[in-house]
């Protein structure tokens, strides 16, 4: 279980996150959605500490971290707590000079010493999982950005994370490429992996997520099953950010 309580990050004078609480449980799919800026890419970056919460608790599964202003956490907590987390990004960020199965390999060899062939091994099984076992021995830039996530999603897994954080996993794909992506994270939904998705596409949130948390300036305006939240949002604030996002997303397909 994932249990973020009162988040605050701030950038200068730039407040971020105010006094944001969200619990996530084990197995369940999380989407945060709103509009840019309103916090949702910050929220999942304080997850796994790539964001240093200026303060308030963060919580993966039993280890615990508290962050006060001024306060310096000990770089060997933070990665204790990280390692738990597999983080999927919106570019891909694939080592161009590793093919796709050393990608995969990579952490595995690095950070957690496995032997190469035991790395080797997971990495396959993985590749396979996502519908990339065929390009294993691929260079990043022979693939398609599709291909690219799905290696990446991949990576992400190989140490076996309690959660797996997605940041905008579809934006930097067409449609066609996007629902690549789209089926290998309904898979991994439907095997109970824990995730966490911050996204703008209301087709991947709405058929992947459980839970939606809707956030705006920096707070929680709505949160709730992803059901009602998508079909009958409670609140007008969140009843006109989906509007505007089916309008949007409608006239992209349209074109």
């Amino acid at each position: 279980m994932i249990g973020l309580t009162d988040i605050e990050k701030r950038f200068g004078d730039n407040h971020v996150l105010k006094g944001v609480s969200v619990t996530i449980a084990e197995g369940s799919v999380t989407a945060l959605v709103g509009p840019s800026g309103g916090g949702k890419s910050t929220l999942l970056r304080c997850i796994n500490l790539l964001e240093i919460p200026t303060s308030g608790t963060v919580r993966i599964g039993d280890d615990t971290l508290v962050f006060e202003p001024g306060v310096k956490v000990a770089t060997k907590d933070i990665q204790r707590l990280r390692r738990q987390t597999g983080m999927v990004f919106q570019n891909f960020q694939l080592f161009p000079h590793r093919t796709a199965i050393e990608n995969v390999m990579e952490g595995l060899v690095t950070v957690l010493k496995w032997p190469g062939e035991r790395a080797r091994e997971r990495a396959l099984a993985l590749l396979e999982k996502v519908g990339m076992a065929h390009k294993a021995d691929a260079w990043p830039a022979t693939l398609s950005g599709g291909q690219q996530q799905r290696v990446a999603i991949a990576r992400a897994l190989a140490p076996s994370p309690k959660v797996l954080l997605c940041d905008e996993p579809t934006s930097a794909l067409d449609p066609e490429l996007a629902q690549e992506v789209v089926d290998v994270l309904n898979k991994l939904a439907s095997e109970g992996t824990t995730m966490v998705m911050a996204t703008h596409d209301l087709r991947l949130a709405s058929k992947i997520a459980r839970e939606v948390v809707f956030l705006d300036a920096g707070v929680v305006v709505e949160s709730g099953p992803a059901g009602s939240v998508f079909a009958n949002p409670r609140r007008e604030r969140t009843k006109r950010f989906i509007a505007t996002l089916r309008h949007e997303q409608e006239g992209g397909a349209a074109r």
